[in-house]
């Protein structure tokens, strides 16, 4: 690797900073807790529909979720879950909703973590991608898998029952790894996906198969989807990435052959870049840099150097 590649390594990961929430797992089927945390004049709520919820820009330049009192809350039979208590014994609920609620001052807007991950508080970020992967899953798993017949919530939104064959089924999270390619002459393999803007290039990413290890799973993706074969892989970080169920695994991996051959499904173009080649192409608008909410982000900034450009703003941070 280039003496350059950590040079941006201590700057956290989005959604891994620490929350300072305490999810309190040990409480989740201790109904009386719960009710009693719910009323308490402290407690906070947010309600989450379809992977967003409502944000304040405040004056100061901060974005925060709107929360408000539990006894201000939407009303909701079932889809109510804990989240956890902050230093400060504050309790944290989220609420799962058809739509969100409006707001009479018009100062909230909907975002989702993709648009205001970045902008919220580690706390604020943590809840609401615990929030998100919560309403996916239970969005998506209504039904019994064993029998077939509807599940209720328990454990605060953290099980679903079947009472006609009694199995429990818990949240699902989908191992994905993503990775940054290095050749010999320490360019960086980047794609791009049919279905991305125009000049859209990131990292290769791809899910880890039944029987497959992380190391196994990088190798397999980059030569299934660009051609490419994978020598050294070493692991960097890992991001929770409810889009809808994810755990992004982050390796920097050196590859062992150069020639490209994309598959045409997974990517629609593959290309090797050094960072000058990086530099002009961003400078040009020929290649947009991935979501900075992204680890995908992160591992390019290990291998460029320094910060990649916002969008919208052309050339590269120098």
């Amino acid at each position: 690797m280039s003496t350059e590649s950590h040079a941006t390594a201590d700057q956290p990961i989005s959604l891994t900073a620490p929350s300072g929430i305490d999810r309190e797992a040990h409480h989740r089927l201790d109904e009386a807790w719960l009710a009693a945390a719910w009323s308490h004049p402290t407690t906070r709520v947010f309600v989450v529909s379809g992977g967003r919820a409502l944000v304040d820009d405040a004056a100061d330049g901060r974005t925060e979720l709107v929360m408000t009192p539990a006894f201000d809350a939407p009303v909701t039979e079932t889809h109510r879950y804990f989240l956890g208590t902050d230093e400060n014994g504050v309790r944290y609920f989220a609420l799962q909703k058809d739509s969100l609620p409006g707001r009479m001052d018009q100062s909230a807007r909907p975002a989702g973590l993709r648009e205001a991950g970045m902008l919220l508080s580690p706390r604020d970020a943590g809840l609401l991608a615990h929030a998100v992967a919560l309403e996916n899953w239970q969005r998506l798993h209504r039904f019994c898998s064993r029998c077939g017949e509807r599940t209720v919530i328990a454990a605060a939104g953290h099980v679903r029952r079947c009472q006609a064959c009694g199995a429990e089924h818990y949240p699902r999270t989908d191992p994905a790894v993503i990775m940054l390619i290095t050749d010999e002459e320490d360019r960086a393999l980047l794609g791009r996906q049919l279905h991305w803007p125009e000049g859209r290039f990131s990292t290769l990413a791809g899910f880890v198969e039944p029987g497959e290890s992380v190391e196994q799973a990088v190798r397999r993706e980059t030569r299934e989807e660009a051609g490419v074969t994978v020598g050294d892989v070493e692991y960097v970080a890992s991001q929770p990435w409810p889009f809808p169920s994810s755990l992004m695994l982050g390796f920097m991996a050196r590859a062992t052959s150069a020639g490209i051959t994309v598959d045409g499904e997974e990517l629609h173009e593959a290309r090797w870049f050094s960072r000058d080649e990086l530099t002009e192409a961003f400078e040009s608008g020929e290649v947009l840099p991935p979501y900075g909410i992204s680890i995908a982000a992160r591992l390019i900034e290990m291998w460029y150097g320094k910060p990649l450009p916002k969008p919208g703003t052309g050339a590269a941070a120098s």
